[in-house]
């Protein structure tokens, strides 16, 4: 079974952490580690967050960084953005706009994860991109084997 990890880095830190993760490195502390999803998932996430803050159709899906790793991704500014604006988005009502992104998430088809793991799985995504959204060089990175 594969899984997903997304970290924040700079492009050079990336490069180091998926050269260790190739070689079966254990999850870092500062990362999220989805067991069982891959980064299609990640992109389906990043739909459903855009389409939450209002800013549908922008460009969600992952590039590869670097020819050393096809497994390293990078998420758009798009994509971070909108993850980012998952922790303080205000809908008008009382709609939990973070709560209902996951709940969409987790129903997604063959996801390996119910809602109340996926709001915290979410939850930890968007804190990094927040992350993102507050340095200078860093980027939000994806590393996925199925």
């Amino acid at each position: 079974m594969g899984f997903a990890e997304i970290f924040v880095a700079t492009h050079d830190e990336a490069l180091k952490r998926a050269a260790e993760l190739e070689r079966g490195s254990a999850p870092s502390t500062a990362s999220v580690r989805i067991d069982g999803i891959s980064d299609f998932e990640v992109e389906q996430l990043g739909d459903l967050a855009g389409t939450a803050v209002h800013a549908s159709g922008a460009d969600y899906e992952l590039a590869m960084v670097d020819v050393a790793s096809d497994a390293l991704l990078g998420v758009p500014p798009a994509m971070v953005r909108a993850l980012a604006e998952l922790l303080s988005y205000e809908s008008e009502g009382e709609e939990d706009v973070l709560g209902s992104v996951a709940e969409k998430w987790a129903a997604q088809d063959d996801m390996p994860f119910g809602a109340k793991d996926a709001k915290a799985y979410v939850a930890r995504v968007a804190e990094l991109a927040r992350e993102v959204e507050n340095a200078d060089r860093s980027g939000l990175y994806v590393w996925s084997i199925t």
